[in-house]
């Protein structure tokens, strides 16, 4: 087995898309630091991939919904994040055709949509770090889906801020983007069992 290579002072965003530690590890870079990123849980993936069908159903065009995609934030040094769904507007599927990387950089327009489906004692990561680093790009719309709470927080960015709207048990998600879904809080955290 190849030993890691961690780097030894804080990575730039061009260090991160260069870097290759010769391993399938998936890395965030969060103020300059590679941070290994867990396996996703079975439970994670299936949400993700539901949501992805779902929004493909909706009408959504393929081209604008990603896993696995990063996005460039805001942060003390250079931070990028991998969250479980990203539904992009028109530019930024445009501003990234043809790019080396599917890395949306602060030169480009946030997308749409951001979705992280919040993992075992990850809370404080998805409802408050990224919930700033989201704002500070100005997402219009950040879900945190939440299978442990059994709860969906919808972030709007409205005026400078999130407005916060929470979905539980038979609610249908109401989407300031995409309008009220034919979809509950029940069902989208079910999809994951």
């Amino acid at each position: 087995m190849k030993p890691m290579l961690i780097a030894t002072q804080p990575m730039t965003l061009e260090d991160y898309l260069k870097y290759d530690d010769g391993t399938d590890t998936r890395y965030e870079l969060v103020n300059g630091e590679l941070i290994p990123m867990p396996t996703e849980s079975e439970l994670n993936n299936r949400i993700a991939s539901f949501l992805f069908a779902y929004f493909l159903q909706s009408g959504i065009p393929y081209y604008c919904l990603r896993i696995g995609a990063q996005i460039a934030v805001s942060g003390a040094r250079a931070t990028a994040r991998e969250p479980d769904l990203l539904v992009l507007s028109e530019e930024t599927a445009a501003a990234l055709e043809g790019a080396a990387h599917c890395l949306i950089t602060q030169d480009m327009p946030p997308p749409s949509l951001v979705v992280e489906v919040v993992s075992p004692k990850q809370e404080n990561r998805d409802y408050r770090y990224k919930r700033t680093e989201y704002a500070a790009r100005q997402i219009p719309e950040y879900w945190i889906v939440d299978p442990i709470a059994q709860k969906v927080t919808m972030l709007e960015w409205v005026d400078g801020l999130y407005e916060e709207q929470i979905y539980q048990e038979e609610q249908a998600i109401a989407s300031p983007q995409f309008g009220t879904l034919n979809l509950t809080a029940a069902t989208l955290l079910s999809a994951g069992r």
